[in-house]
């Protein structure tokens, strides 16, 4: 039931020139190893990512409490688990790319100083890498009746398997086994629901499959603002074993000319010349 819902969410295909936004220093780690560094989804945005499905559900399964439902004490449950598992569950990694490559949004993040870069690959090359690395593509979900009609999907799908569900365990939460058998279905879906403020950037999201246990897969860490990050490397390399490219954006600089000249020779010299060019953003640079 839940396989299904993560199915259809994740079963059409990109169709354009897909780009992540990046730093100077991320474009030099990215093009060099040919790798992106997919985080784990609990630490993309001080984790609203999955703080925005669980305030969904917890306005659907309050509303279904309060209007009358056969079981209100496996919808409480539900969520009372889901309160604990945003922090401590098992990790689910994803990265981030636009169907728009040249967003003030994103400059604004991401060109600190004038050191913006969006990187655009073909559509097939991330399908065919996410393949190989048994990872999905998803278009993330912007419209709110979109988000509320997945959401009350969820809580139907939860309601008939927990009146099946004859747990051996009998506890403070009988439906534990339940719920940990579906939570890596849940991670993927919430993985891609977006809050709508932010559907002017139009993103799609590489998830890889749910990690339960670090020494065991190629999780690695980094340092970020105030904590180490988990990440997964996801290979980018094509048959030549170099990182093939569509199309670039260079974001505002003071100095394009030269930005864009030194952005090309050290493109060149890796061999990942992109096959559309180098384009300058024209959006005006502001010295901070």
């Amino acid at each position: 039931m839940f396989d299904v819902l993560t199915r259809q969410l994740f079963a059409t295909p990109p169709r354009e020139t897909l780009y992540h936004y990046t730093s100077l220093a991320g474009v030099l780690g990215i093009v060099g190893s040919a790798e992106l560094r997919a985080s784990d989804i609990r630490y993309m945005n001080d984790s609203t990512e999955l703080r925005h499905t669980l305030d969904l559900l917890g306005r659907q399964v309050t509303r279904r409490i309060l209007a009358g439902v056969d079981n209100p004490a496996l919808l409480n449950a539900f969520l009372e688990w889901l309160s604990h598992r945003v922090v401590s569950g098992p990790m689910l990694f994803g990265a981030s790319f636009r169907a728009n490559g040249n967003l003030l949004s994103q400059w604004r993040g991401y060109s600190v100083h004038g050191k913006g870069v969006s990187l655009g690959m073909a559509p097939a090359h991330i399908l065919a890498s996410a393949e190989a690395q048994d990872f999905q593509v998803g278009r993330c979900i912007y419209a709110p009746s979109e988000q509320d009609r997945l959401i009350g999907n969820i809580i139907d799908a939860v309601e008939q398997l927990g009146a099946a569900f004859a747990g051996e365990e009998r506890g403070e939460n009988p439906w534990l086994p339940l719920f940990q058998r579906i939570e890596g279905d849940l991670l993927r879906i919430a993985a891609v629901l977006k809050h709508p403020a932010f559907e002017e950037e139009q993103e799609w999201r590489i998830v890889s499959p749910v990690i339960t246990d670090v020494a065991s897969d190629r999780v690695a860490f980094r340092e970020g603002s105030s904590m180490l990050i988990p990440y997964y490397p996801f290979d980018l390399r094509d048959d030549d074993g170099r990182l093939s490219l569509e199309h670039c954006y260079l974001g505002p600089t003071g100095n394009i000319d030269l930005s864009m000249n030194s952005l090309r020779l050290y493109l060149d010299g890796q061999g990942a010349r992109p096959r559309r060019g180098i384009t300058y953003c024209d959006i005006p640079y502001r010295k901070r």
